[in-house]
């Protein structure tokens, strides 16, 4: 009986070797893959302040080295969806899985900011870059159909989702029971929980529609579009929003005089209505328009982030902000991926998706650092917070021209033509 929820896009016997591989086998795979992978990083704020505090260094020199995490993760993800693309993606998940754990490894035990710049940022950056979205999005996406991949791909983000908020009360109380060192130590087993996941993730050759098209073409048909570049510089927004908020919260919290626990119920709780989220907003992305579902989403960030300044600031303020931005959080992920592959197919839709999440990370890289540097400047995060919302307004122009037509190829000519 054929999967209820997802179909084969290839003929496989049930003899094949790889027929055990079903959509959903993968589909699951995926979100576990994501859990660990993102729930884990996304535990980089709880670190914050026992690590400056212990090492003597200022908030810049954290967030300095997360920022860099951000940039690294964005420019290896391409690279990562390529290898994936060409020879498969278990192969780069389960080497990536490695070098995150060698990354939290290190982190460990760094004692200088550069020390700190090539574990935390360098090494769990690449492995970062083999383990989330280009790559895992781009396997769950070549084995569902045209009808359910958005769907199937929101489904996979709110695993990420599920990650931040399952992961990040277990890194709080590793901090709180055994000490920031033990408990980066023991987050690094969790991550090497990935490498035997990804096996089920190694769908090799498969083949897809525009198999004919060589990654550099690829590359001109997708730099030729307009509509690339809008969703390469959307995506900087949601990069500099999520980082900065990700990684400065439990700080802003206990700057604001409260308990760092509610700064990491914060961080959970947008992991918590970002499953919902990323469910509601991908069978959304199914139903209609990608495009305009983007721009009510940055619209509306505009709306949540003002009003969280505006708002007396207190634990049901950052509770129910933490709430509202959750729904909208990694939203942006099944649309985004699902416009790679509606206008431009799946041979090459990890590679593509890598570079737009690139713009991501890019945006990433300032939303971690600019972050620790005003409030290093300032005293506070208000100047952050402003860059977001006008940062959100530019994001909801730039969706509104992008193309969601396929792009139309030439037909191959046929041998000996």
């Amino acid at each position: 009986m054929a999967d209820p929820m997802l179909q084969r896009t290839n003929n496989m016997s049930p003899s094949s070797p790889s027929a055990w591989r079903t959509p959903t086998l993968i589909l699951v795979c995926g979100c576990i893959i994501l859990t660990l992978s993102m729930g884990i990083r996304h535990t980089g704020g709880l670190f914050l302040q026992p690590m400056t505090g212990a090492l003597g260094w200022n908030r810049e020199v954290f967030s300095f080295a997360f920022a860099i995490q951000n940039l690294v993760w964005g420019l290896g993800s391409p690279f990562a969806g390529a290898f994936a693309d060409r020879y498969g993606a278990g192969r780069v998940i389960a080497a990536s899985a490695l070098l995150y754990v060698v990354g939290l490894a290190l982190m460990a035990v760094s004692s200088t900011g550069l020390a700190l710049d090539l574990s935390a940022g360098v090494l769990v950056g690449l492995g970062l870059s083999g383990t989330t979205f280009a790559v895992i999005m781009g396997v769950i996406g070549r084995h569902t159909t045209p009808e359910k991949r958005s769907l199937a791909l929101g489904i996979a983000s709110a695993g990420g989702s599920f990650g931040q908020f399952a992961v990040l009360p277990i890194g709080q109380a590793l901090i709180s029971s055994f000490g920031w060192q033990a408990a980066l130590f023991l987050l690094a087993c969790g991550v090497g929980l990935i490498a035997p996941l990804a096996y089920a993730m190694a769908d090799g050759h498969k083949h897809v529609s525009g198999a004919g098209q060589s990654a550099g073409a690829a590359l001109v048909e997708a730099g030729g579009q307009r509509s690339f570049h809008y969703l390469f510089w959307s995506y900087f927004v949601c990069g500099f929003q999520t980082a900065f908020i990700m990684l400065h919260l439990p700080s802003f919290a206990v700057d604001s005089g409260f308990s760092a626990n509610v700064g990491m119920t914060g961080i959970a709780l947008i992991g918590l209505f970002n499953i919902f989220g990323s469910f509601l907003f991908g069978w959304a992305g199914g139903k209609g328009s990608k495009k305009n579902l983007l721009m009510l989403i940055y619209g509306a960030r505009v709306v949540v982030i003002g009003a969280f300044m505006l708002a007396p600031l207190s634990v049901t303020s950052i509770w129910i902000f933490s709430a509202c931005m959750g729904l909208l959080w990694l939203a942006t992920v099944p649309l985004t991926n699902g416009l790679i592959a509606q206008v431009f197919g799946l041979r090459f839709m990890s590679m593509l998706a890598g570079i737009v999440f690139l713009g991501h990370q890019l945006g990433s890289f300032l939303g971690a650092w600019l972050g620790g540097m005003i409030f290093d400047k300032t005293g506070s995060y208000d100047l952050a917070w402003l860059l977001s919302i006008g940062l959100s307004v530019i994001a909801a122009i730039l969706c509104w021209p992008i193309d969601e037509r396929p792009v139309q190829r030439a037909e191959p000519k046929p041998a000996g033509a």
